[in-house]
């Protein structure tokens, strides 16, 4: 296991990059804890494959070091860095039992017999896959054979890292969650430094311990879950994190108060407000919206019904916010107060968090 430190890294694909465009990853300074679950989350094309493809060694950083419990194995190979790595397709031989698939890493490496039998049937026990070891692995469904990949990366005792490139897009998805469940517990059970890519908030947010949340080959927040979803960062981070995602409102600052279309909003983050500058928004989460009889004057437009909760479609000043109701509370009809929870009310400037933009955006 290891520690891994990403030392202000850049990578562009182009060969001799003069503008900030030509960078598939922009700015990433990072450390990651040996032992931890992290997760890359983000839509596709951030950059979070030429980030894992970084880490594994498949490519070299235009700009920057990456490091190892301290070690620089920026030119280091893949097997040089010791790492394992599941991919978004199954990556198995068809013609070899599930046994001998998942001891193939092992025997590889000439590890004694006796061992790769007890490994095979530890990791065959975990993932439900014992009562297959026999059979071919052709034979198996398209989860079976993930399954074995999974296995396959998991098995050996001694990687650095263990790396899934979006390994459930090829599952069912009744069985997701089932997989998703097993590689938390297989984190907590073997202890080892795991980076899940993924595109699916469900996935990031139930593997990870700390979550990066990437735009645009920017890393735009890490944090725990519950940290991404209470206090985003940036904007971006509101809207693809939660469902419904964040409200955003146009804003003014007048004075050192926040304004909506003439009316003051209160903000958490009021001190950064005197400041601000920029295109300035309000942004708050749908579940910390509710009606009051003083607040934001809006127009009730649409009500769904999702279960525990309703989804409110309110429309305030030509704008729209959403609004999560749980049932027992009415809802009105026509025109409404719009209340919102200061505690959880930001003003973000040029989509970042007032008073906490990176430097290098300012």
């Amino acid at each position: 296991m290891a520690k891994i430190t990403l030392d202000r890294i850049r990578h562009s694909y182009f060969p001799f990059p003069s503008q900030d465009e030509h960078y598939a990853l922009k700015r990433v300074h990072l450390e990651w804890r040996d032992g931890g679950a992290y997760a890359l989350l983000g839509p596709s094309g951030c950059g979070k494959t030429t980030l894992l493809n970084l880490i594994s060694g498949l490519l070299v950083p235009t700009e920057g070091r990456l490091l190892f419990d301290g070690q620089d194995v920026t030119h280091a190979s893949p097997e040089e860095r010791n790492i394992a790595q599941v991919f978004q397709f199954p990556v198995i031989y068809d013609t070899m039992t599930v046994y001998d698939n998942l001891a193939f890493p092992l025997r590889n490496r000439h590890v004694p017999e006796a061992e790769v039998d007890a490994r095979v049937r530890e990791i065959a026990a975990m993932l439900d896959l014992t009562r297959t070891l026999g059979n071919r692995a052709s034979g198996l469904t398209a989860d079976g054979k993930q399954k074995i990949s999974l296995g396959r990366g998991l098995v050996r005792s001694d990687v650095n890292v263990i790396m899934f490139d979006e390994p459930l897009t090829v599952i069912d998805p009744h069985l997701k969650w089932q997989l998703r469940s097993k590689l938390k517990e297989l984190h907590q059970r073997t202890g080892r430094t795991m980076i899940y890519v993924t595109h699916d908030q469900t996935e990031a947010l139930t593997f990870a311990d700390t979550v990066v949340v990437m735009n645009h080959g920017v890393v735009v927040q890490t944090g725990t879950p519950i940290e991404l979803f209470e206090r985003p960062r940036h904007t971006f981070v509101g809207h693809f994190i939660g469902s419904p995602g964040m409200n955003l409102l146009p804003a003014e600052v007048k004075g050192g108060k926040v304004f909506f279309a003439g009316e003051e909003v209160a903000v958490d983050n009021a001190t950064a407000a005197r400041t601000a500058k920029g295109r300035l928004e309000i942004g708050i989460r749908p579940e910390f919206v509710g009606f009051g009889k003083a607040g934001l004057r809006a127009d009730i437009v649409k009500v769904s019904d999702a279960g525990r909760f309703r989804i409110v479609e309110a429309a305030s000043h030509g704008h729209k916010l959403k609004l999560l109701v749980p049932e027992g509370v009415s809802i009105p009809e026509g025109s409404a107060r719009l209340a919102f929870n200061a505690a959880r009310t930001r003003l973000y400037e040029d989509g970042w968090l007032a008073g906490d933009r990176p430097e290098d955006e300012a």
